[in-house]
């Protein structure tokens, strides 16, 4: 390219080189750091947090979009450089809008939160973590005002995750297959069908060793490139990447039950694989080398958890394998008996632990909850109450503890508000893309079940990862499937596939 958008290439790559080093700051307090280190750590991420801010928001990084734009105006919308002065124009245009005291705030106080909520957590003490909580959602109204909104204050903190999506929007979606939902758990958990599943055989003793080692081989099988990433323990499971060569997952393991870390590792990988996949080319320029959108990032990992990690198909390859590995615990159990067992539904507290037929239940409600926090009509103190009356509504249980409840994720903590409803857009983005990569490669589901995975994978290099942030999710759904996003196609999935494990 020309001199101009170089230049411009150059100014990022300085605040990418920021970002990254914060990224890595970030992953070391979570896997290695001593608690001791919370305050240091805290100050330093806040510098550089504020330090990047200031870099990007700057007149310079105006004056080189301005001057590249002019550069590259004859190059096609889909283009690397198009695409590059495209996104981070909007990128500018959104942080430009929040000072950078703010921002140092925010990345001071989030900071300091993960370690008071892992140790309220610990101790189901929501009370100690209440006051943290409340200046972080203070803080994040001031980020909202800043960034403005043409109907809820949601929209603003949405958007920072779904670019062009608005809360209207994502209500709509969750209403439109709410109540079919609710309809089908009602249908299974029903006491005589629900008898139909057992699961105690996955709540056995099973050493964390070699639970890792299986895990480990599995994610190897599925493509994640262990020369270009690495896989540790953390409180909670995350994924992080620093660059298409260097992708970190992280899981938890628990001695008596098999699928946290089973599922949490396909899981992360699904995610690890999006980064690792985004072609060199657009790795290579700054700020648009990682996924498009956390609802598109989620529907990595919810497929490579789900539609294959918990499929039949993948099992009748993998059985053998993990009854090598634990003979006691399941080497005397048949495909069927495990395959129903790995899909129990169960109205359950833990979301990162629910069953795909109540997953979506689990982010709506935190969804609207975080709605109404935003907007000031939830009483901070009363969050818990708050909480366990949602979830009686949603699931038809109370947690029985905050641990369970209102204090199991992390993000809050980290100031992630306005992502949770992505989690439910990447299930029903998975069923989407899945559906598609089926009718363009039709042997997926039979290689699947020879332990070849690479066909799925490399549809999905070809469709998804290579593109890195170049489109909105709305924008690469309609690439790919010819319509925005649909819920119908995830409630298809579930019906088809509980309907013959539940006998409906």
């Amino acid at each position: 390219m020309g001199k101009s958008f170089d230049a411009l290439v150059a100014h990022l790559r300085d605040i990418e080189h920021l970002n990254t080093a914060q990224a890595l700051l970030g992953w070391d307090q979570q896997v290695l750091m001593p608690a001791g280190g919370a305050e240091s750590r805290a100050a330093t991420l806040s510098t550089l947090a504020r330090m990047s801010h200031e870099k990007f928001t700057s007149a310079e990084t105006e004056r080189l979009l301005d001057d590249a734009t002019a550069e590259i105006n004859d190059l096609p919308y889909e283009s690397h450089e198009a695409s590059l002065v495209r996104v981070v124009r909007q990128d500018y245009e959104q942080q430009t809008k929040i000072p950078s005291e703010v921002v140092a705030e925010q990345s001071r106080l989030t900071s300091l939160a993960q370690g008071v909520w892992a140790n309220a957590r610990a101790k189901n003490d929501y009370a100690s973590f209440a006051p943290m909580l409340r200046q972080i959602f203070d803080n994040t109204r001031r980020i909202a005002d800043y960034l403005g909104y043409s109907e809820h204050p949601y929209d603003a903190l949405l958007n920072m995750f779904e670019r062009g999506m608005r809360a209207s929007q994502v209500k709509q979606i969750f209403d439109a297959h709410r109540q079919p939902l609710v309809k089908l758990v009602a249908a299974i958990t029903e006491p005589t069908r629900a008898a139909r599943v057992d699961d105690s055989l996955l709540h056995q003793p099973y050493d964390v060793d070699k639970q890792r080692e299986f895990a480990l081989s599995i994610i190897r099988a599925f493509g994640f490139d262990f020369n270009r990433g690495r896989q540790d323990v953390s409180v909670h499971p995350f994924a992080q990447s620093f660059s298409n060569s260097d992708v970190r997952i992280t899981t938890r393991f628990y001695p008596d039950f098999l699928n946290p870390a089973l599922f949490g590792m396909m899981h992360e990988a699904g995610h690890g694989m999006y980064e690792q996949g985004v072609s060199d080319e657009v790795d290579a320029l700054p700020l648009i080398g990682e996924g498009t959108s956390l609802g598109v990032h989620e529907s990595q990992s919810r497929m490579w958890e789900n539609i294959v990690g918990r499929s039949k198909g993948f099992w009748s390859w993998a059985l053998p394998q993990l009854q090598a590995a634990f003979p006691q615990q399941v080497g005397k159990v048949d495909l069927d008996s495990f395959y129903k067992a790995i899909n129990k539904v169960q109205r359950s507290f833990i979301r990162v632990e629910a069953d795909e037929a109540t997953y979506n239940l689990h982010i709506m409600l935190r969804f609207e909850l975080e709605m109404d926090m935003v907007a000031g009509k939830i009483d901070f103190d009363k969050l818990p109450q708050a909480w366990n009356e949602r979830f009686e509504a949603y699931l038809g249980v109370t947690p029985p503890t905050n641990a369970l409840g209102v204090l199991q994720d992390i993000h809050w903590s980290a100031g992630l508000i306005g992502y949770f409803a992505t989690y439910a857009l990447g299930n029903m983005l998975a069923a989407q893309y899945y559906r598609k990569a089926i009718v363009d490669r039709p042997s997926i589901p039979s290689d699947i079940a020879n332990g070849k995975f690479d066909t799925l994978r490399t549809w999905l290099n070809e469709n998804i990862h290579q593109h890195g942030r170049k489109f909105t999710s709305d924008e690469l759904t309609r690439r790919i499937t010819g319509e925005g996003i649909q819920s119908k196609y995830y409630m298809q999935y579930l019906e088809q596939k509980y309907g013959e494990i539940y006998g409906l």
